[in-house]
C-alpha cells in the first residue's frame, strides 16, 4: 500500500504558522457557489502551494519572518512588503480573503487588473489598497508583466486606471532590482531573492546582497547547541562586526537566551534542531558555528558542508577517528572549509612564543615543555559526559598546543595518571586532575598538569626549555601585583576572561576562511594524531602502564564507548 497523502489540515497541524482558510467561489458561467479550503499563511495572509519544499522555502524567507516577527511585536498583522505573486501559484483554485488585506495598512502593490488562471476556469482580482493608505512611491518598472520564483501571476498589458485617486497606474509603485522583466510571452522567470524583499525608502537597495550570504563584506551566520557553546567564543560572535547571526539552531530557547541574551537575539530566528534544514537551504548563510558535543557534531558538520557552508566546530568533530576523517574528507569535496576550535593556538602570547621557538630559533633545541592547566570555573558536568571526558575536554587542547610548538605529531611514549576527587565524576569513570607525560622523538620531555579544580582563578601557565634559554607564559594580572600567603585573591580571572582573546582571533580566522582569504590553521592529519594522543592517554590512565605510539594501535573507538 502506498504512503497516505497528507491533507491541508495535516500540513496545517505540522506547521504552526499555517491555516486552513475557506472561501466561497462563485462560477462566473454558471453562478454556482462552492466552499474552497486553502492552505495559507497566517502570518503573511499568503496562500500556500501543497508542496513541503515550497512551505519551508517560505517559512524560511526575510519577508515571513519579518512579518511574524511584528506580529508579536505589535500585536496585529503589520507586514513590511507584500510581494506579487510570490507565494500564489496558477494551479490554486482559490480567491484572496479580500477582507483580511483590506483591514489594516500594508504594502500591496495597487494593481488594478491582476488576474490568476485556475483549473475551474474562475478569475480572481487583487483589490487596490484603500485611498487612505498614502505609500511611500518606490521605484517604477517594465510594466508589461511580472513572474515570481513559484508562480506566473502577471499583470494585464491592457491596464485600465486605478479606482484609488491616491495611487498611479498599475504597478507603479513596484520597487525590482532587475533593470528588465520578462514579459509573460516567454517561459523565464524572474528570481527574487528573499534578500530584496526588504523595506525601501527613497529608491535605496535591499539590507542583503542577493544570494551571497554576506552584507558587504560581512558574513551570514548560523549557530548551532549554543546552549554547549564556549562562552568566550560566544562573546567574539556578539562583538563582531564582520558578521551577523540570521539563525539559533537550540531545542531549549532558555539556554539560547542564556547564552546571547534577548537583546541580541531580537534579530535572529530561533529554530529547534528538527527545522534544520531551513537554516541549510538558505542561501544567506556562508558560516555555521557548531557547538553541539562530539556525538553529535559530526552528522551537522557534514549537513553544513554538503549544503555549501563554512564550518566552526567549537568542540571536536567526533571522538572516533574514521568520522572526523570523513568530516575533513568532505570539506575538501565541497571545497568549503573545516575549522577545528583549538584556541589554544591563537592565543598572542602563545604565538608569540611559537614565532620565537620555530621561526627563530631563538631557544635552541627543545629540552623540556611543562604546562600547568587548571580550570576556573570547572566545566559543568553535563558537558564533561557529552564531550567524552577530560581528555576531550582539556587535555587534547594542550596536547595540540605541545605538537604544534614542537612540530612533532605526535610522541613516542605517553604515561598518564589521574584521579577523580568529585564523586560525580568518579560516577563517570572519568577523572577531574590528570598529569601527562610524554617523550618525542626529538628528544624533548613534555609534562602535562591538568585538573578541575582552582578556587579563585584560572591557572595557565606554560614553560619552554631549550639548549639556549627559557621563555615562560605566566598567569595574566592585569593590576599587575603578586600576592604571597594572602587569604583573598586580589584578581579573579575565569578560563573564558583569559582566553577570550584567543577565541576572539579564532573567530575572524574562522570569517577569513569563509572568504577565502585564508586556509583553515588546523590540518587533518593534525586534529586526527590529537584525538589519537588524546586516547592514548586516556588508555594509559586506565590500563595503568605507558602507551608506546610507534608500536601499538589506540583503540579510539572503544575509549569513547566507555566513557559514554
Amino acid at each position: 500500500m502506498g504512503r497516505k497523502k497528507k491533507t491541508l489540515h495535516d500540513y496545517a497541524a505540522e506547521f504552526t504558522d499555517l491555516a486552513v482558510k475557506r472561501h466561497l467561489m462563485e462560477h462566473k458561467e454558471s453562478g454556482e457557489t462552492s466552499l474552497v479550503e486553502t492552505l495559507y499563511c497566517k502570518s503573511c495572509e499568503l496562500p500556500m502551494r501543497v508542496r513541503r519544499d515550497r512551505i519551508l522555502e517560505h517559512l524560511a524567507s526575510g519577508r515571513h519572518y519579518r512579518n511574524r516577527r511584528l506580529i508579536k511585536s505589535h500585536g496585529g498583522r503589520t507586514p513590511l512588503l507584500l510581494s506579487p505573486g510570490s507565494e500564489l501559484s496558477t494551479n490554486l483554485p482559490l480567491q484572496l480573503d479580500h477582507s483580511s488585506l483590506l483591514s489594516q495598512p500594508s504594502y500591496i502593490l495597487p494593481t488594478n487588473h491582476c488576474s490568476t488562471s485556475t483549473s475551474a476556469n474562475t478569475s480572481c482580482t487583487m483589490v487596490p489598497s484603500p485611498s487612505s493608505y498614502h505609500h511611500q512611491p518606490l521605484m517604477s518598472v517594465h510594466p508589461n508583466a511580472i513572474s515570481s520564483t513559484t508562480s506566473a501571476m502577471s499583470a494585464r498589458e491592457d491596464q485600465t486606471p486605478s479606482t484609488s485617486t491616491s495611487h498611479p497606474t498599475a504597478f507603479s509603485a513596484l520597487h525590482v532590482r532587475s533593470p528588465h522583466l520578462p514579459g509573460k510571452q516567454t517561459n523565464q522567470r524572474l528570481v527574487v531573492s528573499e534578500a530584496s524583499n526588504s523595506v525601501v525608502s527613497g529608491g535605496t537597495g535591499g539590507r542583503y546582497s542577493s544570494g551571497s550570504g554576506v552584507l558587504g563584506s560581512r558574513v551570514g551566520l548560523a549557530i548551532f547547541g549554543v546552549g554547549q557553546g564556549s562562552s568566550a567564543l560566544l562573546q567574539s560572535l556578539m562583538e563582531e562586526n564582520g558578521c551577523y547571526l540570521l539563525y539559533v539552531v537550540e531545542n531549549q530557547l532558555p539556554e539560547a537566551e542564556r547564552s546571547l541574551g534577548s537583546k541580541f537575539l531580537a534579530n535572529t530566528r530561533v529554530l529547534r534542531e528538527q527545522d534544520a534544514d531551513i537554516v541549510l537551504n538558505d542561501q544567506r548563510v556562508s558560516g555555521v558555528i557548531i557547538c553541539s558535543p562530539p556525538e553529535a557534531a559530526s552528522d551537522i558538520v557534514l549537513d553544513a558542508l554538503r549544503a555549501g557552508k563554512g564550518v566552526l566546530c567549537d568542540h571536536l568533530l567526533s571522538l572516533d577517528r574514521q568520522t572526523a576523517e570523513a568530516c575533513f574528507d568532505e570539506a575538501d569535496r565541497c571545497g568549503k572549509p573545516l575549522v577545528c576550535g583549538f584556541y589554544k593556538r591563537f592565543d598572542p602570547a602563545v604565538r608569540f612564543l611559537y614565532n620565537k621557538v620555530r621561526d627563530n630559533q631563538a631557544l635552541g633545541r627543545i629540552h623540556r615543555i611543562s604546562v600547568v592547566s587548571r580550570m576556573f570555573p570547572a566545566v559543568a558536568l553535563n558537558c564533561v559526559k557529552k564531550s567524552g571526558g577530560i581528555f576531550y575536554t582539556t587535555a587534547v587542547h594542550d596536547i595540540d598546543l605541545i605538537s604544534w610548538l614542537l612540530g612533532e605529531s605526535a610522541p613516542d611514549t605517553i604515561f598518564s595518571l589521574g584521579h577523580a576527587f568529585c564523586a560525580d565524576v568518579a560516577s563517570l569513570k572519568d577523572a577531574d586532575t590528570i598529569t601527562i607525560s610524554m617523550k618525542f622523538a626529538s628528544g624533548a620531555i613534555v609534562s602535562l598538569d591538568i585538573s578541575q579544580h582552582c578556587t579563585k582563578s584560572c591557572d595557565q601557565r606554560l614553560e619552554i626549555h631549550g639548549s639556549q634559554g627559557t621563555l615562560r607564559v605566566d598567569n595574566q594580572n592585569p593590576l599587575g601585583i603578586t600576592e604571597h600567603g594572602t587569604s583573598v585573591s586580589l584578581f579573579s580571572q575565569t578560563h573564558a576572561d583569559r582566553y577570550r582573546e584567543a577565541y576572539r582571533q579564532l573567530f575572524q580566522h574562522f570569517l577569513q576562511t569563509v572568504k577565502g582569504k585564508e586556509s583553515p590553521v588546523v590540518t587533518k592529519e593534525q586534529f586526527l594524531w590529537a584525538i589519537q594522543v588524546a586516547a592514548a592517554a586516556e588508555q594509559s590512565w586506565q590500563n595503568g602502564s605507558a602507551v608506546d605510539l610507534r608500536n601499538e594501535a589506540v583503540d579510539v573507538t572503544v575509549i569513547k564507548t566507555e566513557i559514554l
